[in-house]
């Protein structure tokens, strides 16, 4: 099974065993909801979410069959993680993971490989690098033309200034 990475749980909240987890993960709306199972620290545990509410900075979680602090203490600084299986993904959406390590193509010539992805707000940019330079590119695909994961291509538009 392959595991992807949504978040930490940072702290506990309240007495009844609810959770705060940090999380920048894109598609959180497919990932915190009830019946969700996630995966929890090194030996990733099993458990399913059984309520899930947004606050402040937060994702609160509740999981199955615990109602008290004491019970969900184990958890705090641990990572959560969801089976890549569970996560569906529709046309032109990718987990980073996925994207990181492309080589970028332009007319057919390899620009450079992306090394990562860097979040600006609710804009992301690709950091390509190729022997002599690092380029930025937008994160969009109204510049990016297709991705083949199995080739492990990108393939982005030729905009002048883009690659100069």
């Amino acid at each position: 099974m392959k595991y992807v990475l949504i978040g930490k749980i940072v702290n506990t909240h309240g007495l009844k065993g609810e959770v705060r987890i940090l999380s920048d993960f894109k598609y959180k709306d497919r990932v915190f909801k009830i019946g969700m199972k996630i995966y929890i620290g090194k030996n990733k545990v099993c458990e399913e979410i059984n309520s899930y509410r947004y606050h402040k900075i937060f994702d609160m979680i509740t999981m199955c069959g615990y109602d008290n602090i004491d019970q969900i203490l184990k958890y705090k600084g641990e990572y959560v993680f969801i089976s890549r299986d569970d996560l569906i993904l529709k046309d032109n959406e990718y987990l980073d993971e996925d994207i990181i390590g492309l080589k970028v193509i332009v007319d057919n010539l390899n620009k450079g490989i992306v090394k990562r992805i860097e979040k600006h707000g609710k804009n992301e940019i690709l950091v390509v690098k190729n022997d002599d330079k690092n380029y930025l590119i937008p994160y969009n695909f109204d510049i990016i033309d297709g991705v083949d994961l199995e080739k492990r291509e990108m393939y982005v538009k030729n905009i002048i200034g883009l690659f100069d």
